[in-house]
């Protein structure tokens, strides 16, 4: 693997807000800003970056380009599916419990022309109580032409209290291939604890390299007291769970992509609820499910990923094996 381990002081602006902090944050999030009286936002240990860099070699993907500041890490890349053994398998980690109130966190991930990736969480992200301020994270992920790229990280769980926002920005040239997932958990169910987090936020936009937006999902989870915010018809509707799953690609025509989706769910069971449809300007198409077993919804949503995986480049989803 050929690694360049960029070190600190190599970019004096990382560690400006103006590259840390995310240059918007919804209303329903910043009016928490604050000072806390322990460690602040900019100090020691709350400001998290990675950076990496896949480029195609000879057969298959090498990181090439890598930088992080703790809490954020990765494991050495896995070559392990054995229908792609040119996939690059990185594991995303933190080296803390969870986030944290001030905690700014920003990853960027670049996957050069050609390039087999797939990158996916350790574990859960959980996200703390929070009596002051607030936590961000924001991901840029760029996928290059012919690039096919899986960004599928584990839940996020909001505890109690707590107060987030994150913004995923995906840039995808038009012969490269992204699927994405993201999967929202009501809080720590085996403790009874359901939608009692003050707000959890997320953008997730999908872009062209000259900028031209592709298609933008926007959650707002504001459950406010007793959690009745979030349980209704329009949003949640009393599960415990929503996941989506994203595929932009032009390997196959979007409306065979959301048949595949469809036929992947219908009759899945397990009182799941679930939506399909391509995106706009047929680019792709994606899936929402709403669930109140997380093993069900993981079970889903994985057989969504293998769905599309099989129509699109002939080849099952792997074992990911992290427990």
């Amino acid at each position: 693997m050929k690694t360049v381990a960029v070190r600190p002081g190599g970019r004096a602006d990382r560690l400006t807000p103006a590259h840390y902090e995310p240059s918007r944050v919804p209303a329903e999030v910043r009016r928490y800003a604050g000072r806390p009286q322990a460690l602040g936002v900019g100090r020691p240990g709350k400001i998290g970056l990675l950076e990496l860099g896949f480029e195609r070699i000879g057969a298959r993907t090498e990181l090439v380009k890598h930088y992080q500041k703790s809490p954020l890490q990765i494991m050495r890349p896995l070559y392990f599916d054995p229908a792609r053994p040119d996939l690059a398998v990185t594991l995303l980690m933190s080296t803390g419990g969870g986030i944290v109130q001030a905690d700014r966190l920003r990853m960027d991930l670049h996957c050069g022309a050609g390039t087999a990736v797939h990158l996916t969480t350790q574990a859960a992200t959980k996200v703390h109580r929070m009596d002051a301020d607030y936590a961000a994270q924001q991901v840029f992920l760029h996928a290059d032409a012919d690039a096919y790229v899986e960004y599928l990280p584990d839940a996020t769980i909001p505890y109690r209290d707590s107060r987030f926002y994150q913004r995923t920005v995906i840039t995808v040239a038009p012969s490269a291939t992204v699927l994405a997932g993201e999967t929202v958990m009501a809080g720590r169910l085996a403790h009874g604890e359901r939608n009692a987090y003050q707000v959890f936020a997320s953008d997730l936009e999908f872009r062209r390299p000259d900028g031209r937006l592709l298609a933008l999902d926007t959650v707002r989870l504001t459950p406010g007291r007793n959690g009745g915010g979030v349980t209704g018809p329009a949003v949640l509707a009393g599960h415990d769970l929503v996941g989506t799953f994203y595929a932009v690609t032009p390997l196959a025509p979007a409306a065979e992509v959301a048949d595949a989706l469809f036929r992947a769910l219908d009759g899945f069971g397990s009182g799941l609820l679930f939506g399909v449809s391509v995106l706009p300007g047929d680019c792709g198409a994606w899936l929402r499910v709403l669930g109140a077993d997380s093993p069900a919804v993981t079970a889903a949503l994985r057989h969504a990923w293998d769905a599309v995986r099989r129509l699109l480049i002939g080849a099952p989803a792997p074992e990911l094996r992290k427990s």
